[in-house]
């Protein structure tokens, strides 16, 4: 196997083995407990500019396909796993996560101590690092590291957004059929503002019923609101994405103008914090937080969700808005419902089935 060489912010240079593309990349180290969908997690535009450091200690032997990308390409920078395992068995794979990271330009990093790195995350926070299969000098990763623009100075919204607005028409996975389902004719339609969605919850959305029409994170929301106006949508999705929502400023103004409109909203991953944002609220930075698996809590029951992204709502957001989920690692709240507003939002993605995707398709009727 080739060489990979690394060095962390803080200062660590380390050595290990590549099993992916040959090719310098700077991002963010994170870490993720996510025991499989690593090509899932690989293509979620939510992963940008990262370096995902697997906790599962065997990664690999699910491989990869092309119609489970969350998107039309790979955004994280590279991948660290502690063994990775060529061989894969999947009826559903169609090459090796190998080939998978090569193809997509992806670092691929392998046979080093996934524990380690973890351990500096959660004790020193998320930082920034670079790997390279071309670079063994620590001194010149050092100095390329130190010119590299800082991962929450980044607008990954520009470069994740599509361009033009269009149609999504597949739902969910059906595993009787073998394949995805078909969007059907709807008399409701949702507008998604594109700031780095993710296929698979475009998906929940279509099973829900709607009409799903993905637009640019640059539509202007005067537009929107005619088109509400006019009945030709029921509401609007404010979607996940990468990267600093303080930074968003246009973005922020934009829905500011929606929430003055009480168009029904619903806002995920990123668009939670900006929705936050827009309503007064201060978004703050988590020194460090668990990409992947978290329990959240709602009225009834206890839901394993995924969460990507370390930043959270200052707690005045209780003046404005409900607390209806918790996560229970922390007692943080993960979902809102504003007061006297038709708007309600949650850091992680819910699915079709979720009280939260049902309530808002009764508030978009």
């Amino acid at each position: 196997m080739q060489k990979v060489y690394i060095y962390l912010e803080n200062g660590i240079f380390l050595e290990a083995n590549s099993f992916g593309a040959d090719t310098t990349a700077v991002g963010k180290l994170v870490y993720n407990n996510s025991t499989f969908g690593q090509q899932e997690i690989i293509t979620d535009p939510s992963n940008n500019g990262l370096f995902i450091n697997f906790t599962a200690a065997e990664i690999g032997n699910t491989g990869a396909n092309i119609v489970d990308m969350e998107s039309s390409k790979a955004h994280a920078k590279g991948i660290i796993v502690r063994n990775y395992h060529d061989f894969y068995s999947n009826y559903r794979a169609d090459m090796s996560l190998k080939d998978f990271l090569i193809e997509q330009n992806v670092v691929g990093i392998c046979d080093i101590d996934t524990r380690f790195l973890t351990k500096i995350v959660r004790e020193e926070g998320s930082m920034m690092m670079i790997a390279s299969t071309q670079i063994s000098s620590k001194d010149e990763l050092a100095k390329k590291l130190s010119e590299a623009k800082k991962y929450d100075e980044i607008n990954f919204v520009k470069e994740s957004s599509t361009k033009e607005s269009y149609i999504h028409k597949s739902g969910v996975w059906n595993h009787e059929t073998g394949e995805y389902n078909k969007a059907q004719m709807s008399d409701k339609k949702v507008l998604v503002i594109d700031y780095g969605v993710k296929k698979s919850f475009l998906n929940e959305l279509v099973e829900l019923g709607f009409e799903v029409e993905v637009v640019p994170a640059s539509t202007k929301s005067e537009d929107i609101i005619n088109s509400f106006k006019a009945g030709k949508i029921s509401g609007v999705v404010l979607s996940s994405g990468a990267g600093n929502p303080n930074i968003l400023t246009n973005e922020i103004a934009e829905i500011k103008i929606l929430i003055d409109a009480n168009i029904p909203m619903l806002a995920v991953g990123l668009g939670h914090y900006l929705l936050a944002l827009a309503s007064g609220a201060k978004v703050d930075k988590i020194k460090s937080i668990k990409y992947g698996s978290h329990p959240i809590r709602g009225e009834k029951t206890v839901e394993i969700c995924s969460i990507n992204g370390d930043f959270k709502i200052s707690e005045d957001i209780k003046n404005i808005a409900d607390v209806t989920h918790i996560k229970v690692f922390n007692d943080t709240a993960a979902a809102l419902k504003y007061k006297n507003k038709n708007e309600i939002s949650s850091e992680f993605t819910p699915t079709s089935n979720s009280s939260i995707c049902k309530e808002f398709a009764q508030m978009a009727k």
